[in-house]
C-alpha cells in the first residue's frame, strides 16, 4: 500500500523511535488535543462495554423470575450482536457524512438511553428490543471512536493508542462485574438486575464533555473542506469500487476471524468445561478476574507490537496462539488448577487480537471512506461471528461439543492468518485527505 504524504500532526517535533519504544512512553509526546480524543474514547469504550456486560450477568436471574428459556436468553444476545453490527456500519457511514465526534456522542447517548430503558422492561419481548435497540449503538460507537482516534494519533504512536483505547473493554467488563457484585449484595435479585441497567445511563453526561473538550481530526477536516469545493465527491459505496472491492473482502474475513473464533472459545467454553470436564472453578469470580486481566494485558502488548513487529505480523502471532490454546482447551484433560492458569492465556490472545484491528482498518482505507470502509468490514466480521455460537450448538448434536469448539475456533483463526497475510502492511502509514 502506497504511504500518503504526512500531514502536519506527522510533522511536529516528536521523539525518535527509540525514544518511543516503552509501552506508554509515546504519550507524554503527544499534543493535549490528542490526549483529550484518546481519554474520550478509551472512557466512551470502557462505558460501553460496562453496559454491553451487563447482561452476561443478570441472565440468571432473568432465567429464573421471568422463567425465560436458556434458548430465549442466549437470543438476547444474538439480537445484541446483530444489531451491533447494523449500528456498526451505520456509524461508520454516518461519521464520514457529519463527522468522527458527533457521531461518537450520539452513540453513547443511544446505548446509555436505551441501557436505562431495559431497566422497566416488563416481559421477554420488551428487554429483547430495548436491548437490539441499545446494539445499535454499542456497535456504532466501536466504529467512530476507532476512527477518531486513528486519525488523530501520528502515524508511529497510532498503533499503541488505537489498542490502548481498545483495552477499555477490559475495564469495562471489570466494572460491570464489580457493580453487579456490590448491586447484588445491598438488594434483592428481583431488583437488583432492574438497578445495574439503570446505571447504564451513566455514560449520557459524558457526551456533554466530548462535545466541549474532543475536536474533529483535521484530516477529516480537509477532507470536507475539498468536498464543499467540489474537489471530491465522496459515497460509501466507494469501498466495493474498483480498486477497493478486495481491500473490503480481506478486511473483512480478517474481522470474521477474530470475532468468529472469539465468540466460537467464549460462548460454548465454559459449557464445555463444565459439563464434559466437569470443572468447579467456571464461572467464579478468581478465573472471571484471570480472565480479565489476561485481556487488558493482552489489549496493551498486542498494541506495543503491533507498531513494533507491524500490523501483519502481529496478527499472525496472535491468531496462531489462539488456535492453540482453543485446541489444547477441547482436546486436554485439566484440573481446576490448570484451568486457572491458562485463562490467562486465553484472555490474553483471544482479546490481545483486537487491539491492533482498529489502526490497521483506519490505515487500509481513505479519509473520504474511512469511518464506511471500517465500520462495514469490522462489523460484517461481527454479524457472521455471532452465527457461530449457534452452529456450534447445531453441530454439537452430532460430535461432542470441544471438537464442535474447536473446529469452529481454529477455522476462523486460520481465516484471520491467510486474510492478514495477503493484506498489505499499513504500519507507519500517514494519513491525508
Amino acid at each position: 500500500m502506497k504511504h500518503e504524504a504526512p500531514t502536519l500532526n506527522d510533522m511536529v517535533d516528536g521523539p525518535s523511535e527509540s525514544a518511543a519504544d516503552g509501552f506508554f512512553s509515546w504519550y507524554k509526546y503527544i499534543s493535549a488535543s490528542e490526549r483529550r480524543a484518546f481519554w474520550s474514547c478509551k472512557i466512551g469504550y470502557a462505558l460501553d462495554a460496562m453496559d454491553t456486560q451487563f447482561l452476561s450477568f443478570v441472565i440468571p436471574t432473568l432465567i429464573v423470575s421471568w422463567g425465560i428459556s436458556r434458548g430465549q436468553a442466549g437470543l438476547i444476545g444474538t439480537v445484541t450482536l446483530l444489531t451491533s453490527a447494523l449500528g456498526g456500519w451505520l456509524a461508520g457511514v454516518l461519521s464520514d457524512r457529519i463527522g468522527r465526534v458527533k457521531t461518537l456522542q450520539i452513540t453513547i447517548l443511544w446505548f446509555a438511553v436505551f441501557t436505562l430503558v431495559c431497566a422497566v422492561a416488563q416481559n421477554f419481548g420488551q428487554l429483547l428490543v430495548a436491548r437490539g435497540l441499545m446494539g445499535l449503538g454499542f456497535g456504532g460507537e466501536w466504529t467512530a471512536g476507532a476512527v477518531l482516534i486513528g486519525e488523530v494519533i501520528r502515524a508511529r504512536d497510532r498503533g499503541r493508542a488505537v489498542g490502548m483505547v481498545q483495552a477499555g473493554w477490559a475495564i469495562g467488563w471489570a466494572m460491570a462485574a464489580g457493580l453487579f457484585t456490590l448491586v447484588y449484595s445491598f438488594v434483592p435479585a428481583d431488583y437488583a438486575w432492574r438497578v445495574l441497567f439503570a446505571i447504564g445511563i451513566l455514560p449520557a453526561p459524558f457526551v456533554i464533555l466530548i462535545r466541549r473538550l474532543v475536536d474533529e481530526p483535521e484530516v477529516h477536516l480537509q477532507q470536507k473542506r475539498l468536498e464543499a469545493e467540489g474537489q471530491v465527491r465522496a459515497s460509501w459505496t466507494e469501498i466495493f469500487a474498483p480498486g477497493m472491492w478486495s481491500i473490503t473482502l480481506r478486511a473483512a474475513l480478517l474481522a470474521t476471524g477474530a470475532q468468529g473464533g472469539y465468540y466460537a472459545i467464549t460462548t460454548w467454553l465454559p459449557t464445555y468445561l463444565k459439563t464434559e470436564q466437569h470443572l468447579s472453578v467456571i464461572g467464579t469470580g478468581t478465573y472471571l478476574g484471570v480472565i480479565i486481566l489476561g485481556s487488558y494485558l493482552g489489549y496493551l502488548c498486542s498494541a506495543f507490537l503491533s507498531d513494533k513487529l507491524g500490523r501483519k505480523l502481529n496478527f499472525v502471532i496472535f491468531a496462531a496462539v489462539s488456535m492453540v490454546i482453543a485446541l489444547v482447551y477441547t482436546h486436554v484433560p485439566m484440573t481446576n488448577s490448570m484451568m486457572l492458569i491458562l485463562g490467562f492465556p486465553l484472555g490474553f490472545f483471544a482479546s490481545g487480537i483486537f487491539a491492533g484491528m482498529g489502526a490497521f482498518l483506519t490505515e487500509l482505507f481513505p479519509t473520504r471512506i474511512r469511518g464506511s470502509g471500517q465500520g462495514f468490514c469490522y462489523n460484517f466480521g461481527r454479524a457472521v461471528g455471532a452465527t457461530f455460537p449457534f452452529l456450534i450448538g447445531y453441530v454439537s448434536h452430532v460430535m461432542s461439543l470441544g471438537h464442535a469448539i474447536g473446529i469452529f475456533a481454529a477455522s476462523a483463526y486460520g481465516v484471520l492468518i491467510i486474510a492478514a497475510l495477503t493484506l498489505p502492511e499499513t504500519r507507519g502509514t500517514h494519513l491525508t485527505a
